[in-house]
């Protein structure tokens, strides 16, 4: 997957970009796998070079943090464990991925606290608000007045995605705000849980119209971003997911250079 030609990448390296696995049975055994659209988003989008995580808690995420320049947390089938936040029980039909929550929860904490640029993409958003201490709707379509926001499973991906697009306000003053140049943005909105009570200290970038909140960001952060939808699908064809994932490589470069000069 080449990196796209800038005048950047032609100047210095491009920065490198964990993206967290999740876990796989494959022939018996556990497997650490991250779906290909995200590591070309990374690429193509982002203009930087993706290294896998595994989904391994007993790696510091310390260690991780001080030699990465950004984070992707990206999407999964798989629920966050409602251990996590006092949620219900899931149902019985629900995948859950405990070896990815060990990982992910602890080095979302570790990347915010070193202002490790971070994009959490739809589970990722959630992992995000639940490390912080935030709770999630473990059925989001079950809540009343919601919709019905989850994939059919049936349809080819291009459909799934057509089939839930839906608009999203964006805060007033807000970053995507500033990407987007709009106070609304179409989103392919593809989710079984979603936030309930916000974390502290995150801000609402981004709202659904049955209220569901689907974007949020770290003021106090250089670049901390989640949303609920799926920007890396076709991401350089969107001009709302180009915008963003070159804001993230941004921000990236921008920590990369700071580790530079640090180390110089």
């Amino acid at each position: 997957m080449p990196i796209a030609d800038s005048p950047q990448s032609a100047k210095s390296a491009p920065p490198l970009v964990g993206v967290q696995c999740c876990t796989r049975p494959l022939r018996g055994q556990p497997t650490h796998a991250v779906v290909e659209k995200y590591l070309r988003a990374v690429c193509q989008g982002a203009d930087a070079v993706p290294l896998l995580i595994p989904a391994l808690s007993d790696i510091p995420p310390e260690h991780l943090v001080a030699r990465l320049d950004g984070l992707l947390l990206p999407g999964s089938r798989s629920d966050v464990a409602p251990e996590h936040y006092g949620g219900p029980p899931p149902a019985p039909e629900r995948e859950c991925d405990p070896a990815r929550d060990g990982a992910a929860l602890p080095l979302i904490r570790a990347a915010l606290a070193a202002d490790l640029p971070v994009l959490a993409i739809c589970r990722g958003i959630q992992e995000i608000n639940v490390a912080l201490g935030g709770t999630l709707h473990p059925a989001v379509h079950a809540v009343a007045g919601r919709l019905d926001h989850r994939a059919v499973p049936d349809r080819p991906l291009d459909e799934r995605y057509a089939y839930a697009a839906h608009e999203v306000r964006l805060a007033s003053g807000g970053l995507f705000a500033g990407l987007a140049g709009a106070e609304t943005v179409t989103v392919n909105s593809l989710h079984y849980q979603g936030i309930d009570r916000l974390a502290d200290g995150l801000a609402v970038e981004a709202t659904a119209p049955d209220g569901q909140v689907e974007a949020v960001r770290a003021p106090a952060a250089r670049f901390f971003v989640g949303v609920q939808w799926h920007p890396e699908h076709r991401a350089c064809e969107n001009a709302f997911s180009r915008a963003l994932f070159r804001a993230f490589g941004e921000a990236c470069r921008a920590r990369a250079a700071r580790r530079a000069a640090t180390s110089a």
